[in-house]
């Protein structure tokens, strides 16, 4: 798949899980194996140390451990442990209920190539850690431990919310790592309210965080998708839009530079002048008195 294509058209994801557990253990070694599915482990207490691709990974209480398939992986707690797992599959597949978490010393899984699933670093051209670092980190933890508790019922509805969290969990990891590029497969008409909002809102002191809060993302989200379908960030968008009126009002209106000031959101004349001069090039003066070279 070339970069920048998104991973969802060739593999849908749609979580399956095939096993979780709280795992109370006293000092324990499980021996080399590679993994058919993805494995999420939660050092909860205790401390270990997790080998996976020939790097070795010490982990301590709090930290999360994300092993990807294919990988090979030796996994070890050095004292005693409380550490919840989850194996599961992440994209779609016919054969999910046919796979299995492999046992110490499996290796060599030719006979179950068709049961491994695609890796998520190689479905999005990115870089995703074993030891993951996350924007939300006691979410994301009592979300697992959901998961995990959820699991352990066996009927339909508990399933299903155990599922429900998983994807909860999924999306999380892709909201922190996966490049920005990649959202550009949102709707084109994800971020169109943004125009008419910032042209009903001059006047009020708008924020990223806000706008970023009414488009349902993240701001660092927000941030990406806003450049991406305009080619400027939102303080310049925004910043270009209260010129453009200000220049409007300056030649349409009698009102005073207070007043355009204060009625395009600048905190004071100062600001203002300043801000206009760097983007026209002429002080708003300047520009009423047709001074432009026009």
């Amino acid at each position: 798949m070339k970069p920048g294509m998104d991973a969802t058209m060739n593999h849908r994801i749609v979580p399956y899980i095939r096993e979780c557990d709280f795992a109370l253990r006293k000092p324990w070694v499980l021996p080399e194996r590679r993994l058919l599915d993805y494995l999420l482990v939660y050092v909860q207490e205790g401390e270990c140390l997790f080998t996976v691709d020939g790097v070795a990974y010490p982990f301590e209480k709090g930290e999360f451990c994300f092993i990807q398939p294919n990988s090979v992986n030796r996994l070890e707690g050095t004292t005693n442990t409380v550490t919840p797992f989850a194996h599961f599959d992440i994209f779609y597949s016919t054969t999910s209920d046919q796979s299995f978490p492999t046992r110490a010393g499996q290796l060599d899984l030719t006979p179950y190539q068709h049961l491994m699933q695609p890796r998520l670093d190689e479905q999005f051209q990115t870089h995703i850690p074993v030891k993951l670092k996350l924007s939300h980190p006691s979410k994301f933890r009592d979300t697992f431990l959901q998961v995990v508790e959820f699991w352990q019922y066996k009927d339909s509805i508990m399933q299903l919310k155990a599922q429900t969290r998983m994807m909860e969990l999924i999306t999380s990891i892709l909201e922190d790592y996966i490049p920005a590029n990649h959202v550009k497969q949102m709707s084109p008409q994800a971020l169109n309210w943004i125009t008419s909002y910032f042209s009903f809102n001059l006047s009020e002191p708008l924020s990223v965080v806000d706008m970023a809060r009414r488009a349902n993302l993240s701001t660092s989200r927000f941030n990406d998708v806003f450049k991406m379908q305009y080619g400027v960030t939102p303080h310049q968008y925004l910043l270009k839009t209260r010129i453009d009126h200000a220049c409007d009002l300056l030649l349409a209106s009698k009102l005073t530079q207070e007043q355009i000031a204060s009625y395009c959101g600048f905190s004071d004349i100062h600001h203002f002048s300043k801000a206009f001069k760097k983007i026209v090039g002429i002080t708003p003066g300047e520009y009423s008195r047709g001074t432009m070279g026009r």
